[in-house]
This record gives C-alpha cells, structure tokens and sequence, in this order.
C-alpha cells in the first residue's frame, strides 16, 4: 500500500520516514519529496509498505502523531491524476516570441 505523509517537517530524510513505519512492518520503500529548483524538502512524502494491513495499521495509530513539534498527516496515498497539456501553467503568457526582436 502506498502511504501520503503530509505536514513534515523540512529537516526529516527518507531514513526517518522510514523509521517511524518499520515498527510496523516491512517498508518497500520511503521518499520525502524535495523541491526540484531547491533541492529543500516540501514538506510531504510517501511510504509504501508489502502489507496492506500493517499499513492500515500504521496509518491509524501515526496520523496526528507529533514530529519535531509538528502534527503530522497519513492517509492512504491516491493515485495520482492524469493531466493533460492544457492543465500546464505557461509562463509566456500565450505571447508568440521572435527571435528577431532584437
């Protein structure tokens, strides 16, 4: 089962994350996601674990638990939606650029 970790703190690593899950079971894998310009943790992650009801488990009894002074969120993570190329932002502003403007 994938796991959503929300409301971290920005000084928690993938070890951590994937500390406070192994009590419960095997941890397949544990990411906190980093911000791709910064590199800085964005405050989220995901675990995903073999045993759905371990998992359940986990997410039961660590939702609200506290973590350097934050109360952290755990839910089961949904899959993520499809978007499609008129959901992108543009940064051109739907100008047409030239290279001959100069």
């Amino acid at each position: 089962m994938n796991i959503y970790v929300s409301n971290l703190s920005f000084n928690v690593t993938d070890d951590d994350l994937r500390g406070f899950f192994e009590s419960y079971g095997d941890v397949t894998s544990a990411k906190v996601i980093n911000d791709k310009f910064t590199g800085r943790s964005r405050g989220f992650g995901f675990v995903e674990m073999s045993d759905d009801a371990a998992a359940k488990t986990a997410i039961s009894e660590l939702d609200g638990g506290m973590v350097e002074g934050r109360a952290i969120k755990v839910t089961e993570a949904k899959p993520r939606e499809e978007r499609s190329n008129s959901d992108r932002r543009s940064f051109s502003g739907n100008r047409s650029f030239s290279n001959n403007r100069y």
